[in-house]
């Protein structure tokens, strides 16, 4: 599933095209078709995100809200545009853009209440970083007797980190995936959501995952790190730590893995 900073990076881009443009609205598969058509010829005025859900407001102040899920994929396009796919839930055209959604696990209008109510379930979000985001993300954390490993991939608690993050962000402040989070030190709870800011802003900003510091694979930035270079743990069982050289262990904590490193993150 893809996390926060591959939505918000979508956004950017997809807003550069399409923001304060009169659209085409239809669906090729037709499970979007009435609502579709509601919108079809309407001013799109912002696109935006938060955590992993994307919004795209229209004129009449109707708002699709996208989850894509585990299977749903953006395609952006110039003309000639290309047949759209069987499984097109969504199709938005301007005479120079076109934008194809395919396999969302939530595609549907909300009002403007509605879209309130799904922003006040999530927990504050790192790109977003807005004030006082900080402070509610270590007072909602360090009241939880789950694992980290588990509290930190609750988008009540965070909006936007994933399976990836999860293990980078961990490795990189020391914390075993498995240690309660209402016994990590609030200045711990800090370094995590300073971390995940910086790490999801460059990931929004360059489109790929890297956290390794290249100094620890003898490189001088990140953009020479190669595709195996740019993560401390995740996926990486079995392989030396970056920093200690310990094999990197991995367990099932929520029905999916986490990674970790037992001599830079002690139990």
């Amino acid at each position: 599933m893809p996390e926060g900073h591959v939505l918000h990076r979508a956004a950017r881009l997809q807003g550069k095209r399409f923001n304060g443009h009169e659209l085409a609205v239809s669906s090729p598969q037709g499970r979007f078709a009435d609502e579709a058509r509601q919108l079809d010829g309407q001013v799109l005025e912002m696109i935006s995100a938060k955590g992993k859900h994307i919004f795209y407001r229209f004129e009449s102040d109707d708002t699709i809200h996208v989850h894509l899920g585990l299977f749903g994929k953006y395609r952006l396009s110039k003309p000639p545009f290309p047949t759209p796919s069987p499984n097109c839930r969504l199709l938005m055209q301007t005479d120079e853009n076109e934008l194809h959604l395919a396999g969302p696990n939530q595609c549907r209008i909300l009002n403007g209440e509605e879209v309130d109510e799904v922003l006040n379930r999530l927990g504050p979000d790192p790109i977003v970083n807005a004030k006082g985001d900080r402070e509610e993300f270590i007072r909602r954390v360090e009241r939880r007797k789950i694992p980290i490993g588990r509290a930190i991939m609750d988008q009540n608690l965070m909006a936007g980190v994933g399976n990836v993050y999860r293990s980078e962000l961990l490795f990189q402040i020391g914390v075993h995936p498995w240690r309660k989070a209402n016994e990590i030190f609030p200045e711990t709870l800090g370094q995590l959501w300073d971390h995940a800011v910086r790490e999801l802003k460059a990931g929004e900003r360059v489109g790929k995952i890297i956290t390794v510091d290249p100094v620890d694979v003898d490189a001088e930035k990140r953009s020479q790190l190669t595709r195996h270079e740019r993560l401390y743990a995740y996926k990486r069982h079995g392989k030396p730590c970056r920093r200690c050289e310990t094999p990197i262990k991995h367990e099932d904590i929520d029905g999916r893995n986490a990674w970790w490193c037992p001599t830079c993150q002690p139990a």
